[in-house]
């Protein structure tokens, strides 16, 4: 989530830096703490939706391969 947070400043700079401002204006320093509030949430959402795909995925592949090991055995009896 640091990263993410560290993000967050970054775009701020490029923003900065895209508008030719100074980074550190005494009346803009609370977009600096809120850039970094929002690349961190972002990230943590991000890295929300990673873990539930990667469950719908492993369930998906023991799923797959519980019917690969049920037509392996079916097929064993024909034989």
């Amino acid at each position: 989530m640091l990263l993410w947070g560290g993000f967050g400043l970054g775009v701020r700079f490029l923003q900065l830096s895209i508008e030719k401002r100074p980074y550190f204006n005494r009346g803009s320093l609370w977009a600096w703490p809120l850039f970094a509030g929002v690349g961190g949430t972002f990230g943590y959402w991000l890295m929300g939706i990673e873990e539930r795909q990667l469950a719908i995925l492993g369930a998906r592949r023991a799923s797959i391969l519980e019917k690969r090991a049920r037509r392996k055995e079916v097929v064993e009896e024909e034989s």
